[in-house]
């Protein structure tokens, strides 16, 4: 009886959600207002005074994207603060797996960081089976290779520990193994099928963020190019971000680190995929490494410093983890594919070129930029917004040591033009403010080439 009672009582209500359905066409335009540049006058008097809050805070710099909404990629659990690594122990037991392959480099296992870890894995009682044979820059080679000591030793999950290189030397490895066929079948977004195996990634740098991104970069020797593989299963199952792994870094790790994750949150912020969460996000990524970075760089051993630090870029990796990045990105991979230089380098030495370029397009979105970065003298005057962001930048190179162009990383003129064409095809470079002509990115290599500080 309550049975049937219920179901008439549900059909008695269709005529009323039809009407609500039917209204949807309605209720269209004024979403598609909504969404729009016109009302943006309006919101700014709404939001007068709030820093970094304004209408350039809350997405509606761009027009809305279609009718499907956005997605928000995140791990499963992340642990972030000093101590996690003890802490993840439990949740690192409780994925009930058996036996874990250990991506790292053998740098950090000769000097004895990745002893913290398996410290803590003896402690649990857990087995592991360690490579280390992950480069900066990891190749194809290394993915195969990884694959295959998992394979032998019947490991049936992964922990990267390191910075970006492990982390997606790890994934692709996670990846391939359930996936199966070659690496490069999976260049470019969401091309995997099944789920990779789970995965723990212990992070030991501060710019990255790929323990906790759906980015994995690998290079191909072959070509001369470094593959972006955009993938959501791509995502960690358990990021850890623990400062104290983070002291032992040189100062040229962490400045090169560090310009990696600002990289990360402008380039977001400026997206034509951004939304509110991600423009939050990075705008506090923003502030916290114009105030922390430097003090990181110049005391490795400031506490403060790493852990803002460890926040910030975990902050931008969130927002460019879904909003995506920018012709920074796209132009720095061809760079380290072609010379094999440094990631975060090459985007701090090609970050003020390009959004010199984006500024000319979309300079009212440097307002929230300066204000994040403390220039709040600027006002609603995008012009000195845009002068301001800039010269923070190129001022932050220069103090933090990062070399003033393309040509002390190895770059020659002559490569220029295939630098462009695979800038191009990369799907990093898909989300910038405007899209570039080829002579365009040509130019600016050429002008990341000729600049100084």
């Amino acid at each position: 009886y309550k049975a049937l009672s219920a179901c008439s009582s549900a059909l008695s209500a269709l005529p009323h959600l039809t009407r609500i359905m039917a209204s949807a066409a309605d209720l269209e335009p004024i979403y598609k207002a909504v969404s729009g540049s016109e009302l943006t006058g309006e919101v700014e008097k709404d939001l007068a005074g709030h820093t970094t809050q304004g209408a350039h805070g809350v997405n509606y710099h761009h027009p809305s994207t279609g009718k499907e909404g956005s997605t928000f990629y995140m791990p499963c659990k992340s642990l972030l603060g000093e101590g996690a690594l003890v802490g993840a122990v439990n949740q690192v037991k409780a994925l009930g797996q058996k036996k874990a392959l250990i991506v790292t480099d053998a740098v950090l296992v000769k000097v004895g960081a990745v002893k913290a870890l398996t410290d803590v894995l003896d402690g649990a009682g857990m087995s592991y089976t360690i490579y280390d044979g992950c480069a900066p820059n990891p190749t194809i080679e290394q993915v195969d290779a990884g694959c295959k000591l998992l394979k032998d030793n019947g490991c049936d999950f992964v922990i990267s520990f390191g910075g970006g290189s492990p982390h997606d030397c790890a994934k692709a490895i996670s990846m391939l193994t359930t996936n199966g066929g070659s690496i490069k079948d999976y260049e470019g977004v969401d091309k995997s099928t099944k789920p990779m195996l789970p995965m723990v990634a212990v992070n030991t740098t501060a710019g990255t963020a790929a323990e906790m991104t759906r980015f994995c970069i690998i290079t191909d020797d072959e070509r001369h190019v470094k593959m972006a593989l955009v993938d959501w299963r791509l995502t960690p199952t358990l990021a850890v971000n623990d400062p104290l792994l983070m002291v032992g870094m040189p100062k040229g790790l962490t400045a090169a680190t560090g310009m990696d994750a600002l990289t990360h949150a402008i380039e977001a912020y400026v997206s034509t995929a951004s939304n509110p969460i991600t423009d939050a996000n990075a705008l506090h990524a923003i502030k916290l490494i114009a105030t922390y970075l430097p003090q990181a760089v110049e005391d490795g051993k400031n506490m403060k410093a790493r852990d803002m630090m460890a926040y910030a870029e975990f902050l931008a990796g969130m927002a460019f983890n879904s909003a995506s990045l920018g012709y920074v990105h796209a132009m720095a991979h061809q760079l380290g594919g072609f010379y094999h230089a440094a990631h975060g380098v090459c985007n701090a030495v090609l970050l003020p070129v390009v959004q010199t370029y984006n500024a000319k397009y979309v300079p009212e979105l440097f307002i929230d930029i300066a204000h994040a970065m403390g220039f709040v003298e600027v006002g609603q005057d995008k012009d000195k917004a845009v002068s301001a962001v800039l010269d923070a930048i190129k001022g932050l190179n220069k103090r933090l040591g990062i070399p003033p162009n393309i040509k002390e990383l190895g770059a020659k003129p002559e490569d220029f033009e295939a630098l462009a064409d695979n800038a191009m095809k990369d799907a990093c470079g898909l989300t910038n403010p405007h899209q570039p002509t080829r002579p365009e990115v040509i130019e600016l290599f050429r002008q990341a080439y000729e600049q100084q500080q």
